[in-house]
């Protein structure tokens, strides 16, 4: 299957990060087609619609709306899910068993979750799917590594996957902010603090992106017996403290995504 025509439906922050790291990888602007009632312009000469067109045909429809806007919009856009299209939800929270109930023409559903660095394309983006043979499978990985590193998920994992790659960079970043906050409250000036802590985390991720060693293994091999960087390793360590904030912080968001699938499932 190739994705040569495809329709946006809301094309937001996330949907729009998708889209510019889909042309900055060179797909043709041509198949793309926006539906958006309030996005003032697209990139290039790609298509900008305020309503959904009506008696087209696309491989593929992105649907980047809320997922509480799925009920009213669902049966809009299902003349247009025909046997030839796929379905594209990145509707935190909505199951493949409701994408197949709101459009049951469709060829597949496939469940996206990306994060906002699909612009550059070097997200994880997960995928879990209903109807895709191998093929088409090996077709839509290749389409969406473009975006960063495309990965298939059993879907009863989802909601963990979409707490850590989807929501996991507002994480870093209020990591980044303790780091900067705590270096201040210590001395530091303020734009110094912001300024050494973002570049630090940046140059660390780089490298640990490069290394054949795991990100547990770096930190201990930068960390000397007796030496500074152990003695701060030693109160992130005490008791698991970071563990166990972490393991709440992904449980919750976690908790939040079968929240929502819930709630998807009574509204359907």
């Amino acid at each position: 299957m190739a994705f040569k025509s495809t329709l946006i439906v809301g094309c937001g922050n996330m949907a729009g990060a998708m889209l510019e790291g889909w042309l900055a990888a060179g797909t043709s602007p041509g198949s793309f087609t926006i539906v958006d009632p309030v996005r003032e312009s697209a990139p290039g000469d790609i298509e900008l619609l305020r309503e959904l067109p009506k008696d087209r045909a696309f491989d593929a429809i992105l649907i980047g709306v809320k997922p509480q806007m799925l009920g009213d919009l669902a049966p809009q856009i299902e003349p247009l899910a025909g046997p030839d299209c796929t379905i594209l939800s990145m509707l935190a929270g909505v199951e493949l068993s409701t994408l197949k109930d709101k459009f049951p023409r469709s060829a597949a559903q496939v469940r996206v979750m990306p994060n906002l660095a699909v612009a550059m394309g070097k997200a994880p983006v997960a995928l879990a799917q209903a109807g895709l043979d191998d093929a088409a499978q090996a077709s839509l990985i290749e389409w969406m590594g473009a975006l960063g590193h495309a990965e298939w998920v059993a879907e009863d994992k989802f909601d963990l996957v979409t707490a850590l790659a989807g929501s996991g960079p507002a994480f870093v970043y209020r990591f980044i902010d303790a780091l900067a906050n705590a270096s201040v409250r210590l001395g530091l000036p303020e734009h110094k603090a912001q300024q050494f802590a973002l570049a630090m985390v940046e140059g660390a991720a780089a490298l640990a992106a490069q290394s054949e060693h795991t990100p547990g293994k770096l930190a201990d091999m930068v960390a000397s017996k007796g030496g500074v960087t152990r003695a701060g390793l030693d109160a992130l360590d005490e008791d698991e403290a970071l563990s166990n904030l972490i393991t709440k912080t992904l449980r919750s968001a976690r908790d939040r995504s079968v929240e929502m699938a819930r709630e998807a499932r009574e509204e359907g």
